[in-house]
């Protein structure tokens, strides 16, 4: 069964097995400690996606340990 994690270097959110990798940037680095979530839906016209550095749409965390 799949666990919900992050991504440390794209902080997207994930639903994967631990071990895996990140199928958006291909980091082996996730993390099941994270708080906060925000869905960015346009990051074009986002500021929070702008703050974030985010180019692609998704779900991610606000805070990764």
């Amino acid at each position: 069964m799949a666990t919900r994690l992050v991504c440390r270097d794209c902080h997207r959110v994930l639903d994967v097995e631990s071990g895996e990798q990140c199928p958006a940037c291909g980091s082996n680095s996730l993390s099941e400690d994270w708080a906060g979530y925000v869905v960015i839906a346009h990051p074009d016209q986002s500021e929070i996606a702008e703050a974030m550095g985010i180019t692609e749409a998704g779900r991610y965390a606000l805070k990764v340990r």
